[in-house]
C-alpha cells in the first residue's frame, strides 16, 4: 500500500491559479496510475484527471485546458496545476495511486475559489 500526503488547497480567487501536489510514501515509478478526484459539499465525487506510468493523461471534460497533471519521480510527487479556477472547482481534492491491485488515497486538501 501506498500513503498519499496532498498539500497545496486554499482560499484563490476566482481566475487564479493553485498547485495542488500528492506526496507519496514510496517510488511512483512503480505506481501504475496516479489521479485526482474531487467532491464537492452535497455532490457525488468525480475525476479530475489521471495520469499513468507511462506519462499518459486523461482529464474531466470540465478542467480541460485549464488544468494540467503530472508526476516527478525524483520527488515521488504528483502534480495538479490548476489554473483560470471557478467558483465551481470548489471542492475537497483527493489523489489516489493504483499499484499491484490497490488502491490507495490520501485525504484531502480543500479548495475554495471565491472572491
Amino acid at each position: 500500500q501506498v500513503q498519499l500526503v496532498e498539500s497545496g488547497g486554499t482560499l484563490v480567487q476566482p481566475g487564479g491559479s493553485l498547485r495542488l501536489s500528492c506526496a507519496a510514501s514510496r517510488s511512483i515509478d512503480s505506481i501504475y496510475s496516479m489521479g485526482w478526484y474531487r467532491q464537492a459539499p452535497g455532490k457525488q465525487r468525480e475525476l479530475v484527471a489521471t495520469i499513468t506510468s507511462d506519462g499518459s493523461t486523461n482529464y474531466a471534460d470540465s478542467v480541460k485546458g485549464r488544468f494540467t497533471i503530472s508526476r516527478d519521480s525524483a520527488k515521488n510527487t504528483m502534480y495538479l496545476q490548476m489554473n483560470s479556477l471557478k467558483p465551481e472547482d470548489t471542492a475537497v481534492y483527493r489523489c489516489n495511486a493504483f499499484r499491484q491491485g490497490i488502491l490507495s488515497w490520501g485525504q484531502g486538501t480543500q479548495v475554495t475559489v471565491s472572491s
